[in-house]
């Protein structure tokens, strides 16, 4: 096991104030032909909280509660501070090899390939001195992802109306892809939507309840004829009181810390959704600062070479040939 000499935190980065959304937005959807108007669409949810995304604060305080034994560093896709700026700064300070967590659980295009894609860019833009970086893997099923989980749908549970919560229907909800890529062909194709489904199943036994559960899709984009994964968080809440669920707990399994389409596409459209519903709404706190002694001991795992090995280079490729020909389409 290689020795390491830094640690790297690597998210998706988001805007911290009304001037940063279109930016940001615009830095998101390059290369994708997204209409303005969508674009402005999408703005006013951000600047409905201010035009400030939770998810720079979240890594901020991830990054105060971590206790590790190496130089840490943060880098984002999106927006400040910079992924390249990231790597050029451990480059000068002569990092040779740093170990990296992504705040992304699943194996998808969006959520791994591309972020893989992302190091090697700013590596090569670091020049001859980068530090060889690797990505520690999969961690959607580790105990302290389920745990805290778990924990955080037994506290919203306990914001139902006493009569209510026994009953409760517990809604698993991730980011929707696009069909053609949750179903690439080659080893692992499905993988998003079976991690997921495993994930939800482990975090409802953790309750120790073993409430009724489903899975669901929020925040679909791209054209309406692009099959998305389905069902819709919003259809899917209708179905259920139609059969006679009185109660849901909406469960962010899909996020590791709070992005806008956790604090708009369910705080507010899915929250208004069950309202008109009559469905008593409670959402479950994303894990965030929470996963910071998971993080640290997967460090020392790595660094004890205790640790399975990090993401391999070639990890989800077939989803990088699937995102090569639709134009790098992505969530």
């Amino acid at each position: 096991m290689p020795a390491y000499d830094a640690f790297l935190l690597v998210s998706f980065g988001g805007p911290e104030g009304p001037d940063d959304v279109m930016p940001f937005l615009e830095n998101v959807t390059r290369g994708r032909n997204v209409p303005r108007a969508r674009l402005l669409e999408v703005a006013e949810h951000y600047q409905a909280f201010g035009g400030i995304s939770p998810i720079n604060e979240q890594c901020r305080q991830l990054i105060a509660d971590l206790s590790l034994p190496l130089p840490v560093y943060w880098g984002n896709r999106n927006w400040t501070p910079y992924l390249t700026d990231a790597v050029r700064a451990m480059a000068q300070a002569g990092v040779r090899r740093a170990l990296a967590f992504v705040t992304s659980a699943y194996r998808s295009y969006s959520s791994c390939r591309q972020y893989l894609e992302d190091i090697e860019r700013a590596r090569a833009a670091a020049g001859p001195d980068a530090p060889v970086i690797d990505k520690i893997g999969r961690f959607y099923d580790n105990p302290g992802f389920i745990g805290a989980f778990a924990e955080n749908v037994v506290a919203a549970l306990a914001t139902l109306p006493a009569d209510l919560r026994d009953g409760a229907h517990l809604v698993f909800t991730a980011h929707s892809i696009p069909v053609a890529m949750a179903e690439v062909a080659g080893p692992g194709g499905h993988r998003y939507v079976t991690e997921l489904t495993n994930a939800s199943r482990l975090i409802n036994e953790r309750t120790g309840a073993q409430h009724p559960w489903s899975l669901a899709y929020s925040s679909r984009s791209g054209p309406p004829s692009q099959p998305w994964l389905e069902p819709d968080i919003g259809d899917h809440l209708a179905d259920l009181a139609k059969s006679g669920v009185r109660a849901v707990v909406v469960v962010p399994a899909g996020f590791v810390s709070d992005h806008m389409e956790v604090r708009h596409d369910l705080d507010v459209e899915a929250a208004a959704v069950a309202d008109s519903l009559g469905l008593a709404f409670a959402r479950a706190a994303t894990p965030g600062v929470r996963l910071a002694p998971m993080i640290a001991e997967l460090v020392r795992a790595h660094l004890d070479g205790a640790a399975p090995e990090p993401c391999p280079a070639g990890c989800c490729l077939a989803e990088s040939a699937w995102a090569s020909g639709r134009g790098g389409e992505t969530p």
